[in-house]
């Protein structure tokens, strides 16, 4: 029969395991707690990061309210003008939605993605402010309309030059975001600068011309001053760019007087948007 080896469990090699194991089992929880608090520690560590990306998208996602008033959108407006200047994309890529539409002075019609690639750093040598101004809004439910002035200063090589538009942004409330669906900017007219010319050759526009049979302009003077007038109509001061040019104030387009090979002025030539109605002069 078989006898337990009592002498081998009671050796001091026997008795150093059997301690080892006791302790080994009971820091188990202890080496677990110590273990997870290092794994934890790794992700603490990190956590600063994820959570900067998660700050990061929420402030991209730009969560709104469903109320917003005017002074909020002149101020996301303000944002999207000042960003012109440097080319910075960021906030016109968040205030304008996927589907939005702008058609701009030029007569462009752009989608969001040839809205944003249009908006590049000014060349070298440029600078400029666009300021937002005199706005006025209509705020109804999940829609607002944003009207108002933009004062663009451009500095070109030292040289100042200004110019003034008129913009309709409508905003939608949608998922929840207010974002700009549209915009149309329009340019104020603005008169050219007048020049001068030898007062000698007024004589040489005055006179009849005609459009079509019956349709008549006369062109008169009065001291240095030039003068169209249309039938019965009122009298339209012609003020003077160059020799041959000018323009009435506050009407768009110009007056461009033909010569014949001759030097005399056979014609008048009414310009608007590259667009000429021709106007026979008479023969006095």
């Amino acid at each position: 029969m078989p006898q337990k080896n009592f002498a081998n469990a009671s050796s001091p090699l026997v008795v150093k395991k059997l301690m080892i194991k006791k302790i080994v089992k009971k820091c188990l929880p202890l080496l677990a707690v110590l273990a997870g608090g290092m794994v934890w520690g790794i992700h603490a560590h990190a956590a600063p990061s994820s959570a900067a990306r998660v700050a990061g998208v929420v402030a991209a996602s730009h969560a709104d309210t469903e109320k917003i008033t005017q002074e909020e959108l002149v101020k996301r407006t303000q944002e999207l003008a000042d960003a012109v200047a440097p080319g910075n994309q960021a906030p016109w890529k968040l205030y304008y939605a996927d589907d939005a539409m702008f058609f701009d002075e030029k007569g462009r019609s752009m989608d969001k993605t040839a809205l944003i690639t249009d908006i590049e750093p000014l060349p070298k040598g440029y600078s400029g402010t666009i300021k937002v101004v005199n706005p006025k809004s209509r705020i109804v439910g999940t829609t607002a309309i944003l009207s108002y002035d933009q004062d663009e200063t451009e500095i070109v090589y030292g040289q100042k030059q200004t110019a003034r538009y008129h913009q309709t942004d409508t905003w939608l409330y949608r998922d929840g975001r207010w974002q700009i669906a549209a915009s149309q900017v329009l340019r104020y007219y603005e008169d050219p600068a007048t020049g001068t010319i030898d007062p000698a050759r007024l004589d040489d526009y005055v006179g009849t011309y005609e459009l079509a049979p019956g349709i008549t302009q006369a062109v008169t003077r009065d001291g240095n001053e030039l003068y169209s007038q249309r039938g019965g109509g009122t009298k339209t001061a012609l003020l003077p760019e160059v020799t041959d040019l000018f323009f009435r104030p506050g009407v768009e387009g110009r007056r461009l007087f033909r010569r014949d090979p001759y030097g005399k002025v056979d014609a008048m030539i009414d310009r608007r948007n590259n667009e000429d109605l021709l106007w026979k002069k008479l023969a006095s």
